[in-house]
């Protein structure tokens, strides 16, 4: 078994470069430590690094992640960008494709595109910065589509680490989006934090929705999130770094020390997110 991160960053030189090293929103969050781990990678250096770590396959959304301050586009990464970078070893890189409700209906006919002439297995929002919540009419036709197209879609839950309002991703607007479409595969990413309890609630209730362990090293995941995937959560959680927030291989290690069962690391790591995004 080697792992499944449903989400890691463009992780080559030209893609930290743009949207990290030179991103004055996100150059906060990578000092000391993390700042030596943005040189970015070729891919196929970026390959060995996966392989040391255990990790089989990553999913690379194209983001797209509004501005609040000044409400414009700080990601805006296209289609085909990521594409492209998936096709360099597409039985490890795969896509997620980004949506901006902004575009509306030619949006969700890139998505469509995304999905059937890029390979695509999923869809991403970051909510907070439009400004529009995760339950807006906004999103439904993306829902709608995806749903359709038989994809899940990944959305960031809890609060935002960006100077964005963090109720755009409240975890229990997620109830509203599963229970008018229950065919929709909803993965809430980034644990739910601080409302991790109200995004192990909606895991449990609906069949359709599954929690994102991604976005906060291991070490510091809430207990009731630990207790879940060790337990009756265990068929109903997906691992993820959004790399280069985390690093693969400390983020292993980390899950290591949890203390899972062998069934609930091996459902964690690989065999859901096989499941939900066909892989």
């Amino acid at each position: 078994m080697r792992a499944i991160d449903i989400w890691c960053n463009n992780f080559t030189p030209a893609g930290i470069r743009k949207y990290y090293v030179d991103d004055p929103e996100m150059q906060p969050f990578f000092q000391g430590k993390l700042r030596e781990h943005l040189r970015g990678y070729t891919t196929k250096e970026f390959l060995a690094v996966l392989d040391k770590a255990g990790v089989g396959k990553v999913l690379i959304p194209s983001c797209k992640h509004r501005s609040w301050a000044r409400q414009a586009l700080h990601w805006d990464i296209p289609h085909e960008e990521i594409a492209q970078l998936c096709g360099e070893a597409p039985d490890r890189l795969v896509g997620l494709a980004g949506i901006n409700p902004f575009e509306r209906m030619e949006g969700v006919r890139q998505l469509e595109r995304a999905v059937k002439e890029y390979g695509f297995r999923g869809a991403h929002i970051h909510a907070y910065g439009f400004g529009i919540p995760l339950n807006d009419a906004m999103f439904y036709p993306y829902y709608a589509k995806c749903a359709e197209l038989g994809v899940p879609v990944v959305v960031q839950v809890g609060h935002s680490v960006n100077l964005m309002p963090s109720a755009m991703g409240r975890p229990l607007l997620l109830d509203d989006v599963a229970l008018y479409f229950p065919d929709l595969t909803i993965v809430g990413a980034q644990t739910g934090w601080p409302w991790v309890e109200e995004m192990i609630a909606l895991a449990w209730k609906h069949a359709n929705v599954y929690l994102g362990a991604s976005g906060h090293a291991p070490r510091y995941w809430d207990p009731a999130l630990v207790r879940f995937i060790n337990s009756r959560g265990q068929d109903k959680c997906v691992w993820g770094t959004d790399y280069p927030l985390l690093l693969h291989a400390e983020a292993i290690e980390q899950v290591d020390a949890l203390g899972l069962k062998d069934s609930a690391r091996q459902k964690l790591l690989h065999d859901n997110a096989a499941r939900i995004f066909k892989l």
